[in-house]
């Protein structure tokens, strides 16, 4: 009798499994590496394919190389869970995390190329939906693209086939050595994290016309360390033909060429804010020689642990600083990915040829408001085309969060009103937060579609120009428009997002 119970209870357990798995009905893709299917989101109608390699795991002997070809897999994939972000650190109560409610992602890990898309067209080529790939942020030390202010559901529900990834940061994505150019001297660089990112971007121009997108009207986009990414991308050769729109959010813009005066009040160490391969090259050698880490072969053995810790525990010891140590991490002049910075391409007239949206919040640091403006300037020079906006919203606020740099429209505080995430949020939004956020949804949709914020028939929202200096304020009421400043941004603690 109680054999007859076991094997009924097993019976059901299988027809259970049998159940749930008969329910995803969602399309079968075949795409590089093999198959994978969807799952549902809180939408109808709109699926997202969580965590699909897109290159090989980038450890052992790919540790600082250039994605590898995808490892292929075996029947089909069911994309229902975010890939491993990037190792970095640890993050705890308090700053950011407050805001975003970390702690259910996967365990950090160097195996983190993974990219999601959400999508309401899957398996539907002749849709040819545009195509949004969005770059976090995180100073390229930290951050992923599963993060929860970046749900993609809404931007899929506004026939935008969305892409998020993670992509290399920290020593992982950003480490050069004269070893390791020694390998590729024609393909040198220690820029993993964007290449990484231009990886991204050939993977949506072979496989994202199965989801449904058109890979030949694809915007690029992102928020501070990610907005710098837009920048360098914008900047870069190896990008050519590989999008057609870009949206710059909390990256400042141009920064013409300073003084001698002004470079003097600045200190030595701080004035190579864009290091060049060679110089970066030599300052992280030095720390590898110091750790006892001379050779490539030590270099790639050594445990995640040990290269994370390398910079840090180099300052403490010997006092002295280096790139792995900085703040905000920039990618190396390389003549390979970058051949110059992004103000010189804007100077001389290389910069991609497209469209650009660019702008920043109320609070953000530093003068933004007067980088852009030169940024829009530069464009309209070249025959080109570029909207300014400022998000000028304060946040609303319950006083359980104390943090000074979480208050008013702060920097990064737009993010939930451009993915319409506000419901992952902690915050008691009102009506007229949803509603803004609608508005910036579809303006940044719109962009995506058409190349106009406005929509295909044009609208209020003006190109900056010489004749038209205007900056669109996304605010909620006149209250928020009288607080608004654009030439005086109100002092912040300056982040790394």
């Amino acid at each position: 009798m109680r054999k007859i119970f076991t094997l009924a209870c097993c019976v059901a357990i299988l027809i259970s499994c049998s159940t749930q798995n008969s329910t995803n009905t969602n399309p079968v893709l075949t795409i590089e590496g093999g198959q994978v299917q969807g799952v549902n989101t809180d939408i109808k109608g709109v699926v997202v394919y969580k965590g699909i390699p897109y290159a090989a795991p980038p450890i052992g002997e790919n540790r600082w190389r250039a994605p590898q070809p995808v490892v292929p897999w075996q029947g089909v994939k069911v994309c229902d869970q975010f890939g491993h972000p990037a190792f970095q650190a640890a993050h705890y109560d308090g700053g950011y995390t407050t805001e975003w409610g970390y702690g259910e992602e996967k365990a950090y890990s160097e195996d983190c190329l993974y990219l999601n898309v959400y999508t309401k067209a899957s398996a539907q080529p002749e849709k040819k939906l545009p195509v949004a790939i969005w770059i976090f942020g995180g100073g390229l030390r930290e951050g992923w693209g599963s993060e929860p202010e970046f749900d993609g559901q809404e931007w899929a529900a506004k026939d935008v086939v969305l892409v998020t990834f993670n992509y290399r940061v920290g020593p992982f994505g950003f480490f050069a050595h004269p070893e390791i150019s020694a390998e590729d001297p024609e393909h040198a660089t220690g820029n993993w994290g964007t290449l990484d990112q231009i990886e991204v971007m050939k993977w949506v121009k072979k496989n994202i016309a199965q989801f449904g997108g058109d890979p030949d009207n694809v915007m690029i986009f992102g928020q501070s360390a990610g907005g710098r990414s837009t920048k360098f991308l914008s900047a870069s050769p190896l990008t050519k033909g590989l999008f057609n729109k870009a949206v710059i959010m909390s990256a400042s813009g141009l920064q013409k060429p300073l003084t001698e005066e002004e470079l003097a009040r600045i200190p030595a160490f701080f004035r190579q804010s864009q290091l060049t391969l060679a110089q970066a090259e030599e300052q992280i050698k030095e720390v590898c020689d110091w750790a006892n880490l001379k050779t490539l072969k030590q270099l790639r053995s050594a445990s995640t642990e040990e290269i994370y810790a390398l910079g840090a525990l180099y300052a403490r010891v010997t006092g002295k600083r280096s790139c792995l140590t900085a703040g905000p991490i920039t990618p190396y002049i390389d003549g390979y990915v970058l051949p110059k910075s992004f103000d010189d391409a804007c100077l001389d007239g290389s910069l991609a040829d497209v469209p650009y949206m660019i702008g920043f919040t109320l609070n953000d640091a530093g003068n933004m408001a007067g980088q852009i403006t030169d940024f829009c300037l530069n464009r309209e020079e070249v025959g080109n085309k570029a909207w300014a906006y400022q998000f000028a919203r304060p946040l609303p606020d319950d006083g359980s969060h104390p943090q000074d740099y979480l208050k008013g429209a702060f920097h990064s505080s737009d993010l939930w009103f451009v993915f319409k995430s506000l419901k992952h949020c902690w915050r008691p939004w009102t009506q007229g937060d949803w509603d803004l956020s609608e508005k910036m949804l579809t303006a940044w949709s719109n962009f995506a579609k058409y190349s106009d914020p406005n929509g295909a028939n044009g609208g209020d929202w003006k190109p900056y120009t010489k004749d038209n200096q205007q900056f669109m304020r996304f605010k909620l009421n006149e209250q928020d428009a009288e607080d608004s400043s654009l030439g005086e941004p109100l002092k912040a603690e300056q982040r790394t997002r």
